[in-house]
């Protein structure tokens, strides 16, 4: 018999972002090599099904600018910590991607050419085009800025279709779900809303940057295995976030 044609994916080139904390599973620190080999595994599908794949990872798992900013740390070195953390966790992304027979690149917004690219846009686009996974590293290179941030220039740059981002919850809610059990999900809503109702799903700077330049933002939970990848298939996954 005849195999059925392999759906078409809904997406041709996407930005996901990732927490540092979603790599730490369980834990309280670090990164879980099971966790992060499940993220690449889904990754690696994704890319067998013909969508280009750019990644941003946060750095939270190992250090916190910001934290250490409000107790006393300048916070432009803090910051620059931070950023480091990221590259930590972008190499263990790449490491897990090639374990898997997938190629990728790390391309940081800091010079660190021992261990990583430097980024440029106009290669990141090509690598994209060649079926690599790029994960770009050391948000935008400048203090003040959060990986959110990173992720929708990176995304607006590189002409995502969409930017994915991964939180620990089921798309954006009423209310936080975890303090407050009758608070329900959206399953669609506007930039502007966000906005105007504090929803604290991205920082304000990367929403109104997604909303200007119309890249849609859809928010999913990292832990259910396989919503990437239903994402990617065109299911109703999570809560869409789009103008108009």
């Amino acid at each position: 018999m005849p195999q059925p044609t392999p759906k078409a994916p809904r997406y041709r080139r996407i930005l996901l972002k990732l927490s540092g904390e979603a790599l730490m599973g369980t834990g309280d620190y670090g990164i879980d090599p099971e966790v992060i080999r499940r993220i690449a595994s889904e990754i690696v599908e994704i890319i067998a099904r013909g969508t280009q794949v750019a990644v941003v990872i946060g750095g939270g798992n190992i250090f916190r600018g910001a934290g250490l900013a409000r107790a006393g740390m300048d916070r432009v070195t803090g910051d620059h910590m931070g950023m480091l953390a990221t590259v930590i966790n972008a190499l263990a992304m790449q490491d897990s991607l090639e374990g898997l027979g997938a190629h990728a690149r790390v391309m940081s917004a800091l010079q660190i050419n021992e261990v990583c690219e430097d980024y440029i846009r106009r290669r990141a686009i090509r690598h994209l085009e060649k079926g690599r996974v790029v994960i770009f590293a050391a948000g935008t290179g400048n203090p003040f800025f959060t990986t959110d941030t990173a992720a929708s220039l990176r995304g607006i740059e590189i002409g995502a279709d969409v930017l994915l981002k991964a939180t620990k919850v089921n798309g954006i809610y009423t209310d936080d779900p975890m303090r407050n059990p009758t608070a329900t999900r959206y399953t669609r809503l506007t930039f502007d809303k966000v906005l105007t109702d504090r929803l604290m799903v991205m920082d304000a700077t990367a929403i109104v940057m997604c909303r200007d330049n119309n890249l849609p933002l859809q928010v999913f939970n990292l832990h259910n295995a396989g919503d990437l990848l239903r994402i990617i298939d065109g299911e109703d996954v999570g809560t869409v976030v789009a103008n108009g």
